[in-house]
């Protein structure tokens, strides 16, 4: 009896020691629009395509990155209404944490939580795993910028830099390449610039792609168009 006959059953092993139904969602990660992100030495930069299927869509209201705490962001690639509703669990365990410590809650805790979700949603039948996988940066509880990426198993990793989606080979390459451990926030807002340009499918634009960052002083924000305008024209 092949791999195939456990293809649909999450709770059970293959023959082969996989649990095929988290490769499919590995599979719609990778059909999703390429994500990035890069750890500089002062500062986290993710930045993501968000190109839209038709014009009419109002860009305006569609978000890919989101802030979860005052020092942490998040953003995706794969399945979008699965990643509204890891957003909202982040946010509420974000906010447990500081009605309990008073305190924001440090990037290895909120990633640890985050992953906890995930990887329950692979071993409880009636469900099935999320259909994405994660970039999260933000501050560590000493203040240190830390860029985790988690997958669909709950396994999540710490990257100096790293690419998901949709031409995320290519992209992994580019970065190798380009970043070095004192890059700075800057240099690293150019670097993943050019690298979503590498694959990027039509004219790359400020209302196409989104880009987060978390400064020097340890806050997050989401840049504006026109600030991702600006540099878009310095890399031209």
């Amino acid at each position: 009896m092949g791999d195939s006959a456990y293809s649909f059953s999450l709770t059970t092993f293959s023959r082969t020691g996989k649990l095929l139904q988290i490769e499919y969602a590995l599979n719609a990660v990778a059909n999703g629009q390429t994500t990035l992100g890069i750890c500089a030495k002062d500062g986290i930069v993710i930045a993501t395509d968000k190109k839209l299927s038709s014009e009419l869509i109002d860009v305006v209201n569609v978000h890919k990155v989101e802030k979860i705490t005052p020092t942490a962001g998040i953003c995706y690639a794969g399945v979008g209404p699965d990643y509204r509703v890891i957003v909202q669990r982040a946010r509420k365990s974000s906010q447990a944490y500081f009605r309990t410590y008073r305190e924001v809650q440090p990037i290895s805790q909120l990633v640890k939580d985050i992953a906890g979700v995930m990887q329950e949603y692979t071993q409880r039948g009636g469900v099935r795993p999320f259909g994405i996988s994660l970039l999260v940066g933000g501050l560590d509880g000493d203040g240190t910028p830390r860029l985790y990426q988690v997958d669909p198993s709950g396994a999540y990793f710490s990257w100096k830099a790293t690419a998901i989606g949709r031409n995320y080979v290519n992209a992994k390459n580019f970065l190798e390449r380009r970043s070095t451990d004192v890059m700075e926030l800057e240099d690293a807002i150019h670097t993943a610039l050019l690298t979503l340009r590498e694959g990027f499918e039509g004219e790359m634009k400020a209302d196409n792609i989104e880009v987060g960052i978390v400064k020097s002083d340890g806050k997050f924000s989401v840049l504006t168009p026109e600030q991702i305008q600006d540099y878009l024209d310095e890399a031209n």
